[in-house]
């Protein structure tokens, strides 16, 4: 499947995930956040929780998935993500068959929007300017954190290269 062109819908769905990388932000994490949609509505909502929690494996798309819950069924739904996913969000895009993804941006973090791109999930770039200049200032406060989540993540992916 192709990557696909976002839409109005998408636009103003994606301001609810905007509004969770916010939540995050205000709680001392990484600000990425996710929804999940179908049909227009709202099924869950989520933010990268790692700082949070201490749990490395609750990113914004991983929280979300685990708002909807066991047995959900993940046919006809849209993930919008505020920052394209890393492999592991992606692995969990790809293992639950979400057939739709939407991201914010992917200037500050490329991530795997070709690999999902190969596996059959619509995918689509808002490349939202605000939004990318909203992780870049985060970056520059806050380094640390974006250096252990992130940062973090394209080190390790780079010793496998």
């Amino acid at each position: 499947m192709p990557e696909i062109q976002p839409t109005d819908t998408d636009r103003r769905l994606m301001a609810e995930a905007i509004a969770e990388a916010r939540a995050g932000y205000h709680e001392g994490g990484v600000p990425v956040g996710a929804v999940l949609v179908r049909d227009g509505h709202i099924l869950a909502r989520g933010h990268n929780r790692l700082q949070q929690e201490g749990n490395p494996v609750l990113h914004g798309e991983t929280d979300c998935i685990r708002q909807f819950g066991r047995g959900g069924d993940f046919a006809g739904t849209t993930l919008y993500t505020t920052l394209s996913p890393c492999a592991m969000c992606a692995g969990a895009i790809i293992l639950f068959g979400i057939p739709r993804v939407i991201v914010g941006e992917n200037r500050n973090f490329a991530g795997e929007m070709a690999w999902l791109l190969e596996r059959g999930v619509e995918v689509g770039l808002l490349d939202d300017a605000d939004l990318a200049n909203f992780f870049a200032r985060f970056m520059a406060e806050r380094p640390h954190l974006w250096g252990e989540d992130i940062k973090g993540y394209e080190r390790g992916s780079d010793a496998h290269l």
